[in-house]
């Protein structure tokens, strides 16, 4: 009998796996180095400079640069080095929640409001 836990694939969801690290490497460290204030300016100043000291692939430049969230997650971006990258490009988390449900962020808003999360 196995003890390996067995993956589960979740309908829609994208698991962060050793894979997904791998693939995201670069992009998560680009935005770990966000925690510094002077690193966050340099991405405003010059964003296509910034990824490429980073070696971000062109496909998580490409997701960088439209704001898509769901996009960076797909090239191996974890969700929690991801919102240091939202946070300084002015994303709030319903932005980010409106982008991974495919709605405006003014009907994911409702949509928390209706539901008592809002």
């Amino acid at each position: 009998m196995s003890t390996a836990p067995r993956r589960r694939d979740i309908p829609g969801t994208v698991i962060f796996d050793g894979a997904a690290a791998r693939k995201g490497y670069a992009l998560n460290r680009l935005c770990y180095s966000l925690n510094r204030a002077d690193n966050r300016a340099a991405l405003l100043r010059d964003e296509a400079a910034y990824c490429h000291r980073f070696g971000l692939s062109d496909e998580q430049c490409e997701a960088v640069r439209r704001r898509d969230v769901a996009a960076m997650i797909a090239a191996g971006g974890n969700i929690y080095y991801l919102a240091k990258l939202a946070g300084a490009f002015g994303l709030s988390v319903q932005d980010i929640g409106a982008q991974q449900t495919g709605v405006s962020v003014e009907e994911f808003k409702a949509k928390l409001a209706a539901e008592g999360d809002g």
